[in-house]
């Protein structure tokens, strides 16, 4: 009976959070008369994909997608090599600073990114960086740096340093070691770091609807945002529906695939030996 109850509280849990996005997709394969229909039908009586043909026709979504992962993959990468570069050298190399600046990232990290949004603006209006992929390459790069940097620092120091010290008794220098050596042993961490990263990338909207205001190279959720019906006072439920479900499958997959490791790399730094 206690197993059972368990089994069945995880069940409803799972089944409480993942709701909203069930109900995306029940919603994305009604029809327009059937969304509106009161009493509400939770199951659609002739399921049917027009809304996600609208989606594509109506608007590039296609070119919402490239772009959302164009940005998200390059900001991944930036974030990782950076953050990497400077994790090592705050676990690894002897400075006295190296305490004051984890607790200074941390409390940058706590930082909610909508305080510098006018200033950032500014500084991309100033530097023709408006429309430009660039716009949002750099802000989500910079937000998610002190995050990686304190991960990745967490799991670089759980790396035994005898293995360090072998390789430099074969002449391995600083970046030899850590791109042969610490990088191979710390791939859980780097691919959690790496999807926690893509994830704020891709589902950020504030920047990506400020920043990107020509049509062809809006982002995902600013896409999402500019959905219109065919009328003036018509909210388009279905095609925003079908939206948020195709844009939502890339998560989903990336960490369905990547799920141990995401654990893995979580939980790595929390004990040692």
């Amino acid at each position: 009976m206690k197993r059972a109850a368990f089994y069945g509280l995880i069940w409803f849990v799972v089944l409480w959070c993942l709701a909203p996005f069930l109900w995306q997709i029940v919603t994305s394969l009604k029809s327009n008369a059937e969304i509106s229909a009161l009493p509400v039908t939770y199951i659609p009586h002739q399921p049917s994909l027009q809304h996600y043909e609208a989606l594509f026709v109506r608007k590039p979504f296609a070119r919402y997608l490239l772009n959302s992962f164009m940005v998200s993959a390059t900001s991944t990468i930036l974030c990782v090599g950076l953050s990497a570069l400077a994790a090592y050298a705050v676990s690894r190399l002897r400075m006295r600073s190296s305490r004051a600046m984890l607790a200074a990232l941390i409390v940058i990290s706590l930082f909610p990114p909508i305080i510098f949004f006018f200033p950032l603006y500014e500084m991309m209006r100033a530097a023709g960086l408006l429309n430009n992929p660039l716009a949002l390459i750099i802000p989500y790069t910079t937000f998610n740096l002190p995050f990686s940097i304190i991960v990745l620092a967490t799991f670089f120091r759980t790396v035994p340093s005898d293995i360090e010290d072998a390789a430099k008794v074969d002449g391995l220098g600083r970046l030899q070691i850590l791109w042969r050596i610490i990088l191979p042993l710390s791939a859980p961490a780097l691919a959690t770091t790496a999807i926690l990263v893509f994830i704020f990338a891709w589902n950020e909207f504030l920047f990506a609807l400020t920043f990107m205001t020509n049509d062809r190279m809006k982002t995902v959720t600013a896409g999402i945002a500019t959905l219109s019906g065919t009328t003036v006072h018509e909210t388009p439920w279905g095609p925003i529906a079908a939206a948020v479900v195709v844009s939502t499958i890339p998560l989903i997959l990336i960490v369905a695939i990547f799920q141990r490791r995401i654990v893995q790399g979580l939980t790595a730094g929390a004990t040692k030996g």
